[in-house]
């Protein structure tokens, strides 16, 4: 009896803390992002943006803890989004030669990729393209979780 009480104490414990565990770390980027772009700056690149595409939440390997959903504006210089990304840490914007909606097909096509920055923000982001990338080169923004190695959403501008 003694010992199934102590089993029990245990499991519990350490489900509980497995449980605050998780819970950090999913909360503790958006305790420590800093401040979303203004409606102005995501309109100041929207006004140039060479390129629209859309963010949305069915592609095949995003869930209800992966996903995006909201406008991708793109111009030369800039990337402005306009909606929300599910919370999550080291986020990096990649564009792609091909459209990519799996992690799978990231792997496959990581090579051929380029990193643009890193995001951040989760309600908008505004982020500049290095002088050296030009858009033009690709057809897809990604937005993938460097340190879980999982996709979030892409969408294709071209």
């Amino acid at each position: 009896m003694i010992k199934r009480s102590v089993f029990t104490l245990l499991v519990s414990h350490l489900s509980v803390a497995l449980i605050a565990f998780a819970g950090g770390i999913y909360t503790l980027p958006i305790l420590i992002a800093p401040h979303s772009p203004t409606e102005g700056e995501i309109k100041a690149v929207s006004d140039i943006a060479h390129y629209r595409t859309a963010f949305v939440r069915d592609l095949q390997d995003s869930d209800w803890l992966h996903f995006g959903e909201g406008e991708v504006f793109i111009s030369h210089h800039a990337i402005a989004f306009s909606g929300t990304l599910a919370p999550g840490p080291d986020y990096t914007v990649y564009f792609s030669p091909e459209f990519v909606q799996t992690e799978a097909d990231f792997q496959r096509l990581k090579a051929t990729m380029v990193s643009v920055a890193k995001v951040n923000t989760f309600n908008d982001f505004l982020v500049a393209i290095p002088a050296n990338i030009s858009a033009d080169k690709y057809n897809t923004v990604i937005i993938w979780c460097d340190s879980f190695e999982q996709f979030i959403t892409s969408a294709q501008y071209q």
